[in-house]
């Protein structure tokens, strides 16, 4: 037997099919992509409706990459999602940053800015400070959404009492909002504007200050009286409480003012003062006084709104601390252009105490509110993120051009209070968190 002879063997035209065959695939591959490309294939209609329901996919971060399970067509969430759902977000500790978007409006075009906030009209030309976000630890804020914050107070009441801060986050919020809906100044007092309120016809709901520095019954001083406070602890200021009945959110935010030269009195004695050289009187500081503000306020509010059945909201803006880093009337007062970093600024001293005392009275007035069913009250911690950000304050622009005839010693500096807009619109952000809260809680009840 011979061997065996392949049967391919000496014909040529194989041999040149094979040189060939690489050759055709190559010319004719980009034949079919262009053709896929330009004219790809259209999918019998029954393929693409034969999954109307179907739910997109969340991709999750994990260490393996897997996609969960349909859900039963009759899907029930567990309780256990229900609490997850419902596990509210720490905002008031985490890091400010860079944020390429900005703010929601400027200096123009929202008209409802104290002159004195207004940096960027008054001639700021720094305004990196308007492009920073608060990034919370373990969570994310969204960004402040103007209609559906009024849609959670359509047909509703919002009033912001307490001092220049209240103020402060009151114009922050009305700027906010008219970006998707203007609203109509319908009260304006005589005194300084310490008493407005603007109306949304759009969704039928009022936003008011009342002006009440330390919320209690105060005296303030003034240039024909004596040079220091009067308080009276036991009676709040009726100024606001006595529209308590048609308010149905309101907003307490005080600080400041408890830092001022006061006499403290209780029924008919005088407990002590605070800084009253020269008076018969014992000095006792302001941190028990302020306590004892927020615990008249804030039981005097649950006993009146609480116990009728009505029922109201209310939310406690914490003390929102001052950058100063020399003399008010000195240049460079409030000097800082950018955030602290996580970390490099601590929470600590005055800043930290008076944060404490309102934090507790909030926790304190929660449980005391628990027998009256429709009452709720929230702590809008702010302390801390505000501590970071020495950057967002007026300083010498709270007169309009401050250097523009050259940089002089003395100059006043506001470094209390926020800009407009500035790192204040993000209290706000918050309180939208919380409305949408207790918004999810009342659908549940229904």
């Amino acid at each position: 037997m011979g061997s065996t002879i392949s049967p391919f063997k000496d014909q040529p035209h194989y041999s040149l099919a094979k040189k060939l065959l690489p050759w055709t695939i190559y010319a004719i591959l980009p034949i079919v992509i262009f053709r896929l490309y330009f004219y790809p294939l259209q999918l019998p209609q029954a393929s693409r409706d034969q999954f109307p329901n179907t739910t997109p996919i969340t991709i999750t971060s994990s260490s393996s990459l897997s996609l969960p399970p349909l859900p039963p067509p009759h899907f029930t969430p567990s309780k256990e999602e229900e609490r997850a759902k419902e596990t509210p977000c720490d905002y008031t500790t985490g890091k400010w940053v860079p944020d390429k978007l900005g703010p929601l409006y400027n200096g123009t075009t929202c008209g409802t800015i104290k002159d004195g906030q207004n940096c960027i009209t008054h001639g700021r030309l720094d305004l990196d400070y308007l492009y920073w976000r608060w990034k919370p630890k373990q969570c994310n804020l969204p960004r402040f959404e103007p209609n559906t914050f009024l849609q959670l107070i359509r047909n509703k009441h919002i009033a912001f009492v307490g001092d220049s801060m209240a103020r402060n986050q009151l114009e922050s919020l009305l700027c906010m909002l008219s970006t998707a809906s203007l609203p109509k100044l319908v009260y304006k007092d005589s005194e300084e504007n310490k008493f407005r309120r603007w109306h949304f016809p759009s969704h039928n709901a009022n936003i008011s200050i009342y002006w009440s520095p330390f919320l209690v019954k105060g005296i303030e001083k003034s240039n024909l009286g004596p040079n220091h406070n009067k308080l009276y602890l036991d009676h709040v200021d009726e100024r606001w409480a006595s529209d308590l009945d048609h308010i149905n959110l309101i907003v307490l935010s005080i600080g400041h003012w408890f830092l001022h030269p006061a006499v403290y009195f209780e029924g008919d004695s005088v407990l002590g003062c605070h800084y009253c050289p020269g008076l018969n009187h014992t000095e006792i500081g302001f941190y028990d006084v302020l306590r004892k503000a927020f615990k008249t306020t804030l039981k005097t509010i649950a006993e009146r709104r609480g116990s009728n059945g009505n029922g109201i909201d209310v939310v406690v803006t914490t003390f929102s601390p001052s950058h100063f880093e020399g003399d008010w009337d000195k240049a460079g007062a409030c000097p800082k252009k950018q955030p602290y970093n996580e970390g490099e600024k601590q929470l600590e001293g005055m800043d930290a105490d008076m944060r404490k005392i309102e934090v507790e009275e909030v926790d304190a007035a929660k449980d005391n509110g628990k027998q009256f069913a429709k009452f709720r009250l929230e702590a809008l911690d702010v302390t801390k993120l505000s501590l970071m950000r020495p950057d967002g304050h007026p300083g010498p622009y709270m007169h309009p051009f401050p250097f523009a005839n050259g940089v002089t010693d003395r100059v006043q500096n506001d470094c209390v209070h926020w800009c407009l807009p500035g790192p204040i619109d993000t209290w706000n952000e918050i309180l939208l968190q919380v409305l949408k809260k207790w918004g999810g809680q009342s659908k549940r009840r229904e």
